[in-house]
């Protein structure tokens, strides 16, 4: 098929070292980069696309009158970033000359370069990173489809995010007028915070997975390295958005000069400070994630303090479930789903009120039982914590709850502090999930085993329920049902 003229072209720049084959006979790195791209690319756009790189031909040829006319028929520059781009006279007079004349550059990097050794044209870019660190010795190892299947796939995953990103400009750019830039909106706008290089991967997924349900994913550019711009630059980016995502795994992550937070610390602490009723943090944490996993003391703290925090739970939701399980409550946080409409009572039910009876994983079932029998026996219907079953469906099912109780009681057994905290910020937002009426009463049953944080405990979010020894389920819920009883009968007069 022969490649449509009307579409601009793409003019890849690169150091001639780069492209140096690892096994005899294999095509070198730019080599698999152009060809796949151009396949990739031509995939998403629905036609081939023209991409041009200069061959390795001897200095006498004419080259420099063909490269820039070459230039000057691309739109979109592809800058191969490496210790040898950088060094390349010829490759910077190949950035210099795009620039004056216009164009999109997008940035590669196949091998890490400091930040002040890049050309000044690409130093305020997003890269597509096409490298990884060795966990044993950081050393760096560019992606490539000559190791194993691991690289392989994070290779071509990155690939497809630059091929996708370079087909949506040509897309636009085929009438033969520059893209306008047009700002979204708050609602279609999310702040993702830049992590460590541990979650990297799972960043990625998370912003492609935003991208295709056309959200406008920010920062826009790379982070400044001095603390007091981070802190300007991030508050600007947050003020568009409506949400902030942040990945907090077992690495610390850069520090800023000026500061002794990380980024991943000072982007949520910025995101914090936000506090406005229309925003809103998400904070996932992989599932499993343990203190011995975490090496660097500075991000123990860290985490344990995310954990402890009730700071964090305001205006925040800290989630550690797997990431798929995670980009599903994302979505849910973004489209919210409508208010229920009121079901329909069953015969003989119209006064049936519904009350929420909530665990911990940890606490036996065998420990609630009395509590759960004692309500139904008062008329009550009775929904208790479940853990059993496909994870999703076990969160789905306890977000239905949070919404349809007329009541909640929640049972402070094995359960630590934290994980109470967590369970009163759910019921607080269940409003923003769908929640149409208010809650009638909420009470935390402090049981066995005594514990010093248990003493310690005390709330005006709910009712403190502290049983006497041997009580009976009647006498230590007598004040929660009767909290029920005087919301449902209203004001008095």
């Amino acid at each position: 098929m022969e490649v449509d003229k009307d579409i601009p072209g793409i003019f890849i720049s690169y150091a001639h070292l780069d492209n140096e084959s690892l096994i005899e006979g294999k095509p070198g790195w730019i080599s698999s980069l152009h060809r796949l791209v151009e396949i990739r690319a031509g995939v998403f756009l629905g036609r081939k696309v023209r991409i041009w790189r200069d061959p390795l031909i001897p200095p006498n040829e004419p080259f420099p009158a063909e490269i820039e006319r070459r230039l000057a028929d691309s739109a979109v520059l592809v800058c191969v970033l490496s210790p040898r781009y950088v060094r390349s006279g010829w490759c910077q007079r190949e950035l210099e000359s795009f620039s004056k004349k216009g164009g999109r550059i997008f940035k590669v990097e196949k091998l890490p370069v400091d930040r002040e050794k890049h050309p000044p044209e690409l130093q305020e870019l997003l890269g597509y990173i096409f490298y990884v660190k060795d966990p044993e010795t950081g050393r760096p190892r560019e992606l490539s489809l000559i190791f194993g299947p691991e690289d392989q796939h994070l290779y071509l995953k990155r690939l497809d995010d630059l091929a996708h990103d370079i087909s949506k400009l040509l897309e636009k750019l085929e009438d033969g007028t520059p893209p306008r830039v047009e700002a979204a909106g708050p609602e279609k706008t999310v702040y993702l915070a830049e992590t460590s290089a541990d979650l990297e991967g799972e960043r990625d997924a998370v912003k492609r997975d935003l991208q295709r349900h056309g959200y406008t994913v920010l920062p826009d550019r790379e982070l400044p390295r001095v603390a007091s711009k981070v802190e300007t630059f991030v508050r600007e980016q947050l003020a568009r958005c409506r949400l902030s995502i942040h990945l907090v795994g077992k690495n610390y992550g850069l520090v800023p000069d000026g500061t002794h937070e990380s980024v991943v610390a000072l982007q949520n602490t910025l995101a914090r400070e936000q506090n406005t009723a229309a925003f809103s943090r998400l904070i996932w944490i992989p599932r499993g994630l343990q203190d011995e996993d975490i090496k660097d003391e500075r991000q123990r703290q860290f985490v344990a303090h995310l954990r402890a925090d009730p700071d964090t739970y305001r205006g925040a939701e800290l989630l550690e479930i797997p990431l798929e399980d995670f980009k599903a409550v994302l979505h849910r946080t973004l489209n919210p789903p409508e208010p229920p409409r009121p079901a329909p009572r069953p015969p003989g039910g119209d006064d049936l009120t519904r009350i929420y009876l909530i665990r911990d994983q940890r606490d036996d079932e065998a420990a609630i039982l009395p509590l759960g029998r004692y309500l139904f026996s008062q008329g009550f219907e009775v929904k208790r914590s479940l853990y059993d079953g496909d994870e999703e469906d076990v969160r789905t099912y306890h977000e239905d709850n949070l919404c349809d109780c007329d009541g909640a009681l929640i049972y402070f057994g094995e359960g630590h502090e934290l994980w109470l905290n967590r369970k009163l910020r759910e019921l607080q937002k269940s409003a923003g999930r769908g929640r149409s009426k208010p809650l009638l009463a909420t009470a935390v049953y402090v049981a066995p085993p005594a514990t010093p944080e248990k003493e310690w405990f005390d709330t005006r979010e709910a009712l403190v329920i502290r049983p006497a020894a041997g009580a009976e389920p009647a006498e230590a819920l007598a004040p929660f049902l009767k909290q029920i009883q005087q919301a449902k009968a209203g004001p008095a007069g």
